[in-house]
């Protein structure tokens, strides 16, 4: 069996207050497949259920190494899930705001690129 990219999805998420990364990042995976239905599944590849997809993400989000990779995960509802974080996305100068609990001016932006494989003949 040779595994198969059967869709790649492109988002972005941001964090306006309280400066989570974990947010910005899970956001960006929302984004990036909230409008797909994935019939291929089943009627190209075969699958004969959801979670024998492999989805791939990989996102760059500034401080990386303070995602909660098994939040961000959370969000997609099937497939053999794996995280890959990097170094990136934005961080722009915003409004500290007290009752929105911010630590700082930070807004958070995260990119998140989301590939779905199938295990095919």
């Amino acid at each position: 069996m040779a595994r198969k990219r059967l869709i790649i999805e492109m988002g972005m998420g941001i964090d306006q207050h309280g400066q989570e990364p974990t947010v910005a990042a899970a956001r960006a995976v929302r984004n990036a497949i909230a409008h797909n239905a994935l019939p291929g599944v089943w009627e190209v590849a075969g699958l004969s259920h959801p979670n024998e997809m492999i989805v791939e993400v990989q996102i760059a989000v500034p401080y990386p190494e303070q995602v909660r990779s098994d939040q961000v995960l959370a969000v997609l509802p099937f497939g053999q899930k794996s995280l890959k974080l990097e170094s990136g996305g934005m961080v722009v100068q915003g409004r500290a705001i007290a009752e929105l609990e911010d630590k700082n001016d930070e807004m958070l932006i995260a990119v998140a690129a989301v590939t779905v494989f199938v295990e095919m003949d």
